[in-house]
């Protein structure tokens, strides 16, 4: 069985998109937070890989092409933000000072707590990019010298994190704003945060879109600054 898995040229694909549909399914029946498709899509494939002895080359090999979506998915985002363009025009200032005031936020966390944990330059370059989308995180680990496959690993996490306990950290804060909500999920969570965010509604998903792409190109800007700290 395990042979024909590793020769399946699609086999990857076809159990990434089954994990998926199944985590939500199981989300829409159970309507409970902590059942994030992606995370129940996660732990499915770590199961079957396990049961079945499936290297995770061959897996890769076989699923690779689910990453060529990557770029034009985050790129196509930018729909419902063009449907806000007037929303941003006049909160500009605002939107732009929550922006910056979260991506430094993220940063300066990882930065002390890399001197709390000792961390070494690698494992630190690895994180500061958690919270960007992994199109634009994965490049930025690499050129500060950090690790992409940790890097993929946090930003993942994150964004589970962040989709899971949004509604939990806005009802404790009292955060109602739409344009609050959405730059803080996007800001924080990247794509997978949006996700939520567009379950909200369609201000918070604008905002959470144009946060996704802003909050790259600022963590771009900052992150060889903080690399060079440690």
């Amino acid at each position: 069985m395990s042979d024909f898995f590793t020769n399946s040229v699609f086999f990857g694909v076809l159990l990434c998109l089954s994990a998926y549909q199944a985590g939500l399914f199981l989300r829409q029946k159970t309507k409970i937070a902590a059942f994030n498709p992606l995370l129940i899509s996660i732990i499915i494939v770590i199961f079957v890989l396990a049961i079945f002895n499936i290297k995770f080359q061959d897996f890769y090999n076989s699923s690779k092409y689910i990453s060529y979506l990557l770029t034009p998915a985050t790129v196509a985002l930018a729909i419902p933000l063009y449907s806000k363009l007037s929303l941003l025009k006049s909160n500009f200032k605002a939107i732009m000072s929550g922006l910056i005031a979260g991506v430094l936020t993220s940063l300066i966390s990882i930065f002390v707590m890399a001197l709390l944990f000792g961390l070494s330059h690698e494992h630190y370059a690895s994180m500061l990019p958690k919270s960007i989308t992994t199109a634009i995180g994965i490049g930025v680990s690499q050129e500060i010298g950090g690790i992409p496959t940790i890097t993929t690993a946090v930003i993942i996490v994150t964004g589970v994190f962040g989709n899971v306990t949004a509604d939990i950290i806005y009802k404790i804060f009292n955060i109602k704003n739409p344009i609050a909500k959405g730059i803080g999920l996007g800001s924080s969570a990247h794509a997978i945060g949006t996700s939520k965010a567009l379950e909200m509604g369609e201000t918070e998903g604008a905002m959470s879109s144009l946060s996704i792409a802003m909050a790259g190109i600022i963590t771009v800007v900052f992150a060889s600054f903080f690399a060079n700290l440690i």
